[in-house]
């Protein structure tokens, strides 16, 4: 019994000691860091301040390749909402973790292979399965039955599609239409192309949210109420409808 007294007691002694070595070698790896922080800090023109600036570009290049980009709007497809001339900052993270385009979002996508080889921006009408019919007896988009009235960011004085069409969104893919319809190039115009003027969800760059510059434009970009009504498409939607062909408009890529 005094043996194994002992022998817990010399290992309980050891505690400080491995705890002291633990701590001195914790403050040896903090020394360090610091050091190599003030040798770059030395070594640049400038010092601590053109390296504090570094590590601030180096940050902002990561929140915009992985985070929020800025977009500039080059035409007027999408006035009266957005005017050329502004810039959006993108949510890049809006459809990861599961999460997907909802009907009445303004979206930033990768046109290449679709619309030319640039980036757009437009308002989701449609999603995978929904029936998308144009126009109602009002002259309304119909989406899966329902009538949408898009008064609140329509062009003043356009019509919602000058061009007829009748069709079902495949899966995965959104069919997209800019707010000034007589001055937007969209899915309308690429009905009789490949893809049938439908945009890959995979392409979608990510969510407009805000409306950065010019401050005295600064807004946030809400979903359009209207779309948020829409039901949900029937199950077998998927394997009817039709489509029509557009009429050819003006381009209006998006430049980041």
């Amino acid at each position: 019994m005094d043996a194994e007294a002992q022998q817990t007691e010399r290992d309980r002694s050891s505690h400080p000691a491995a705890s002291e070595e633990t701590s001195d070698t914790e403050e040896s790896e903090g020394r360090s860091r610091f050091a190599l922080v003030s040798r770059a800090a030395d070594w640049l023109p400038g010092g601590r301040v053109s390296l504090t600036l570094l590590f601030f570009l180096l940050f902002l290049l990561l929140l915009s390749r992985f985070v929020m980009q800025p977009f500039q709007i080059p035409s007027g497809s999408m006035e009266p909402g957005l005017r050329i001339g502004d810039r959006v900052l993108v949510n890049k993270l809006a459809y990861r973790f599961g999460a997907e385009p909802r009907r009445g979002d303004v979206v930033v996508f990768d046109g290449t292979g679709y619309f030319g080889d640039a980036d757009y921006i437009k308002r989701v009408v449609g999603v995978g399965g929904d029936h998308v019919v144009c126009c109602d007896r009002q002259g309304r988009i119909e989406v899966n039955g329902r009538s949408v009235d898009e008064s609140t960011f329509l062009y003043p004085g356009d019509k919602p599609s000058e061009v007829s069409f009748d069709l079902v969104v495949p899966d995965g893919t959104l069919f997209v239409l800019g707010d000034h319809r007589g001055d937007s190039s969209d899915s309308r115009d690429h009905l009789g192309s490949p893809g049938g003027g439908m945009i890959p969800v995979g392409d979608v760059i990510g969510r407009a949210d805000w409306i950065a510059w010019p401050i005295g434009h600064w807004t946030r970009l809400e979903r359009a109420d209207d779309y948020a009504r829409v039901p949900a498409a029937k199950a077998d939607a998927s394997n009817e409808g039709a489509s029509n062909e557009g009429a050819s408009k003006k381009a209006d890529g998006v430049h980041g």
